[in-house]
Parts: structure tokens; sequence; C-alpha cells
């Protein structure tokens, strides 16, 4: 594990040669010190894995934080996107990502903070004469959540789509890459996990979560002896993921952090701080890192770092957009 994620920063270093002052990050780190942050690079390395964190936010519009996305990037190159929630097009931009170098798109569910930037991502795709297809990869179908070919048609479909002139994606016509999706098999978190061929230089597992009724998935991503996990949006209902991570060992746990441990808040959807500490307590990763904040959980931070604490006593650090962790 590379000396960059030890200690706290309270002045985040963006990736791709962004830096960010104090003025100019969001209000979480420059206002509550209590943050925990982990030291980033002034770029995403150019050699070996990273993911970075495109948006760090949740489903509400709140200050220096785009809806969840991730961008895996190999040797200086983006080659995995996962998720494109509301806002993480101008992170997508700002972090140099190019949909034409992509193996290709992971979405871990269809809410809006996670998918709401599809559209402008497949736009901007337009642009770059990419001839290669490219695999769209999600969750199936549930009552009122289409599965993931039926959404990019209800999107794009020249007939009857919202962007119909971006319909070329789904024939291969009009200078447009022919994406190619497909849907898992989530059974409301029940459903087997499932390898996904997108790459020979690292390897994706798509395992199923529980996130209520939606259907919704975790993501394994390993490269060489390292791994990154993301867990999507899921609860505490999510036992084979939890069976499939449990002494896994991940470099680093990407955990969704949505929720405070106070009643009212949704837990048949979100796992709940101390829910989160007990997931990475079994996972035994290196570094757990809190993604998917809302301000209501972030307000909480120190009770959060408290409730994981009781079972996870590696290092806990807070992203935020652009932040990249390598392997």
């Amino acid at each position: 594990m590379r000396t960059m994620f030890s200690g706290l920063a309270l002045m985040g270093l963006g990736a791709c040669g962004m830096m960010f002052s104090d003025g100019d990050a969001p209000e979480d780190t420059a206002v509550d010190p209590s943050i925990p942050r982990a030291e980033q690079p002034a770029d995403c390395p150019t050699e070996s894995a990273a993911l970075q964190v495109l948006g760090s936010g949740g489903p509400i519009a709140e200050a220096g934080r785009a809806g969840t996305s991730y961008l895996l990037w190999i040797d200086g190159e983006p080659r995995l996107l996962i998720d494109a929630g509301a806002g993480s097009f101008l992170r997508f931009a700002e972090a140099g990502g190019k949909v034409a170098s992509l193996d290709a798109i992971l979405l871990t569910h269809l809410h809006a903070d996670h998918a709401g930037d599809l559209a402008g991502i497949f736009n901007t795709g337009g642009f770059e004469g990419r001839t290669d297809p490219l695999p769209v990869i999600g969750p199936d179908a549930a009552p009122r959540f289409p599965g993931t070919g039926e959404f990019l048609v209800s999107l794009m479909s020249k007939e009857s789509g919202a962007f119909a002139y971006n319909g070329g994606y789904l024939d291969g016509t009009e200078n447009k890459p022919l994406l190619e999706p497909r849907d898992i098999e989530t059974a409301e978190g029940s459903a087997a996990a499932t390898g996904l061929n997108v790459s020979n230089d690292y390897s994706v597992m798509a395992i199923p979560v529980n996130h209520g009724v939606v259907p919704a998935l975790g993501y394994l991503i390993e490269v060489g002896d390292a791994s990154f996990v993301i867990t999507g949006d899921q609860s505490a209902a999510s036992t084979g993921f939890l069976e499939q991570l449990t002494g896994s060992q991940a470099t680093i746990l990407f955990a969704h952090h949505v929720i405070n441990g106070e009643q009212g808040q949704p837990r048949g959807l979100h796992r709940t701080p101390g829910e989160i500490g007990m997931l990475a307590g079994a996972a035994k990763p290196q570094r757990l890192v809190l993604t998917h904040n809302m301000e209501r959980s972030l307000g909480r931070i120190s009770d959060s770092l408290s409730a994981i604490a009781e079972h996870y006593d590696g290092p806990v650090s807070v992203a935020r957009d652009l932040d990249c962790y390598a392997l």
C-alpha cells in the first residue's frame, strides 16, 4: 500500500493535476477539520492502477459533490466507468475521461444519482470516433425499474427514446459505437456473483446487493494482487455480498455513507455507519473510504467514525470529488 494514503490532509489534491485550495473545496472539509482525508497525489498515476472518485455525493444537491461515479485508470488510460450520477459529466471531463478508451460502463443501479448523467457521457462519446462496441453492464429489471438494456432503449431508441438523436448507439450506425447491454440477475441481493469478461488487464465481479426493491450491484475489481471493492447502495440485508467479501482483504473498500445512525433514516435501503463497520470488519480491507456522502451523514461524522471503529480498526477516510486512490 502506498504511503500517500497515510495520515490526514485538510487540503485535497485533485487528480490529473487539479489542485484544490480550502477556499475551493467542498464545504465539509473546509468547515469541519474532524473529517478524515487521505493524502492525495498531484496527479492520478500514469503507471499501474488507480480508482478515481468522480462523484462523492448522494441524491440531494449539496455543495461540491456530484452524484456517484468512479473511473478506473490503468497505466494512465481511463478504462472503466462505474456509475454516472448527476453532475459526474463535468467531473468526467475534468478528470480527462474519454469514452473512446473505456472497456465497459458498469452501473450499480438505476437511480438518478447513479445514472443521471449517462446521456451526457454518451453524447460526448459520439464526438470521439470510437468504433469498437461498448459493453454497458448493470442490474436486471423489477417493478418500476427497467433492466439495463431496457433503460438504454428508453434513453436512446430512434423511435421513442428521450434522446432519439443518439439512437445510433443502439445499432452501431450514425458514427456511434454499438452499445452491448447486459442485465445481471440480482434477486434483491440473493443472486450469485457474476464474473465479467471486460479486459485481460484486470478482472471484475458483479455482486448482487440488497437495496430494498431496487435491483442493485456492488463490484469487486482485481488488478494483479490488489483490489478495489465498491459496495454500491446496499442495506445490511446484503448477506451474499458480506459472505463473498469476508476475509477478502481488499486494498480499498469504497462504502456508500448515506445515512447516520439516527432513527427515521432509510435503513431498508442503506447500511448505517455501524453496519458499514461490520462489513469492513469482516472484509478486512487495508483502507475504508466513505463516499456517496450526504450532509446528514457528514454532520455526524464523529458518531459515524466511532460506530465504524467498534468493528473495524483500519484507516478510514472520507472521499470528495476527483480524489484518486492508487494501488
